[in-house]
């Protein structure tokens, strides 16, 4: 039996525990690499303590007029957040459609993580909330 390398193990932000040791569960190589990019995106700045520039201004920008110079930005924006904070993933392209009548928009990443050949792709939808 060929014994399988973990490259990448994040813990589960779910907080499930183990059936068998009781220990919070964990997420390897793809799925590690796939919760990280989404909990940067969806990390304002100032949110987590000692760490002020970690995150991304994605909420804010959903409050100027849906354009396409918005949807514009908001790759930009997600461009370096990436590029910045998770070294783990290479962008390979980003998708970001307008949905004027959702007041929201559909993102899709296409990212390579490590020496994958294999793209990996996060589809995010992004609506305003109060």
């Amino acid at each position: 039996m060929a014994n399988v390398q973990k490259l990448y193990s994040d813990l589960d932000l779910t907080f499930k525990k183990l059936p068998v040791t009781g220990d919070v569960s964990l997420r390897y190589d793809d799925q590690a690499v796939i919760a990280s990019v989404r909990n940067l995106l969806l990390t304002n700045f100032y949110e987590r303590p000692f760490q002020p520039n970690l995150g991304s201004n994605l909420s804010g920008l959903l409050f100027e007029p849906a354009t396409n110079i918005t949807s514009s930005i908001l790759a930009d924006e997600i461009r370096n957040v990436i590029s910045n904070f998770e070294p783990r993933a290479q962008i390979n392209s980003i998708n970001v459609t307008l949905a004027p009548d959702n007041n929201s928009f559909n993102v899709f990443i296409s990212f390579f993580i490590g020496n994958n050949t294999t793209p990996t792709n996060v589809n995010l939808l992004l609506q305003r909330s109060r």
